[in-house]
């Protein structure tokens, strides 16, 4: 049995894209829930009742819980029942993964805790990385212990997210969870607080193995992907339309290939692979193997782009889409930014126009750059002589392809076959 530890007040460390939408959550499921954010900007939006980012249903739940006070947001760490770490994994070095956000994090909870807290890490990490969040609070406060039970002890736990963007707020209440304690009373206290809002089964194992969970699933994902991208590029070597290929190939009873496109992005499936390549680069071949195909395709593409281009005197690329993936303005890990950024780098006889629905200005890699802007869809394809597809949003899937029948158009997706 879990132990006897009201969870009623919850502090959520980090509001980006998952920090937010879990706050957000246990407010609504009747918790006093307080974020916390380096960034004023956030603080100010989210206590206002507004969301600094685009994200399906989150500002309407946001704006409730804020006028109920059950949701609030500030800067420094607060006292409370249990913390929710979810704060940036970035790489560092050889894709090994950046900790310091997690120690942050756990240097500003350590000084709060009166005993008996739950302290849960949901920031994607590698195998260890809750025990390195415990040691480093346990190093701070050396008075508490990890061992459950005791009037000093201490409850950390991993409970990594498994959400699409743009559907958070419905896959966050309906997904299944993985959750693993360093101890069994710690999983089931972070079980038990978790499913005061997710409907979905909530499986409880340890730390390490939920760990790797996330990460096995996006690598898993990530090795598909790697597949049909090359697929793509053999098909084409071949004068093959790859599309067709896969509609085929698909129909036979057990094979499901995915769909290619310029590459794979994300905060995800395009980071978590290399956290496992790192924590086992002797045998984690395939896995590798597979990151690389996906990291190589964008140069494919910008080069397919650019061939095309050095045929013109002075050549218009419309490059629509540099978020990730369709329908969202996260542009984390994006392969279509990458080579709208590399477009504007490399041609210099040309311009770009950039054109991303979700977004209301360029991001800072544009920044100083002479021969980019950021255009509306018509405006773009009508000056552009080669349209670069690059992410499936709604408005390019409507657009009249009549409108296209001057332009060189290189189709990422194979949305306008």
């Amino acid at each position: 049995m879990s132990p006897n530890v009201p969870l009623d007040t919850v502090a959520v460390i980090g509001l980006g894209y998952i920090g937010l939408p879990t706050a957000a959550v246990l407010a609504q499921a009747g918790k006093t829930v307080i974020g916390v954010d380096i960034k004023q900007s956030n603080v100010d939006a989210i206590n206002a009742g507004q969301v600094p980012f685009v994200e399906e249903g989150l500002e309407t739940v946001v704006a409730g819980c804020v006028a109920q006070g059950k949701l609030s947001a500030q800067t420094e760490t607060p006292e409370a029942d249990a913390y929710i770490v979810s704060v940036p994994t970035p790489f560092k070095g050889d894709h090994d993964a950046d900790l310091s956000y997690i120690e942050a994090a756990a240097k500003g909870i350590a000084p709060k805790l009166s005993g008996g807290e739950l302290v849960v890490l949901e920031s994607t990490s590698p195998p260890g990385a809750t025990e390195f969040m415990a040691d480093v609070i346990l190093g701070i406060r050396p008075e508490f212990t990890k061992e459950p039970n005791l009037p000093n002890s201490l409850y950390f736990s991993h409970a990594p997210e498994r959400v699409l963007p743009g559907r958070i707020m419905i896959e966050m209440v309906e997904n299944d969870r993985i959750i693993g304690g360093l101890s069994q009373e710690a999983g089931e206290l972070n079980r038990d607080l978790y499913a005061s809002f997710c409907r979905g089964e909530l499986l409880v194992t340890d730390a390490r193995t939920a760990e790797m969970a996330k990460l096995t699933e996006n690598a898993f994902r990530d090795v598909n992907i790697a597949f049909a991208n090359e697929l793509s590029i053999i098909a084409e070597r071949q004068g093959i339309d790859v599309w067709e290929l896969i509609e085929l190939a698909n129909h036979h009873p057990r094979v499901n290939i995915l769909q290619p496109g310029p590459g794979v992005g994300g905060h995800c499936i395009a980071v978590d692979p290399w956290f496992i390549v790192s924590s086992d680069r002797e045998y984690s071949n395939l896995i590798r193997t597979a990151r690389e195909v996906n990291d190589s395709k964008p140069e494919i593409v910008l080069s397919k782009v650019l061939e095309k281009a050095d045929k013109l005197k002075s050549p218009v690329v419309a490059a629509l889409g540099i978020a990730f993936k369709a329908n969202i303005d996260d542009l984390r890990e994006s392969p279509s930014k990458d080579i709208a950024v590399a477009l504007t780098d490399r041609l210099d006889h040309g311009t770009v126009l950039v054109v991303e629905p979700n977004i209301e200005e360029l991001p800072q890699e544009f920044a100083g750059k002479s021969n980019v802007e950021l255009a509306k869809l018509e405006d773009a394809v009508e000056r552009a002589d080669i349209v670069l597809l690059m992410v499936d949003h709604d408005p390019f899937k409507t657009f009249d392809r009549e409108k296209l029948q001057e332009k060189v158009v290189i189709d990422t997706k194979g949305l306008w076959r």
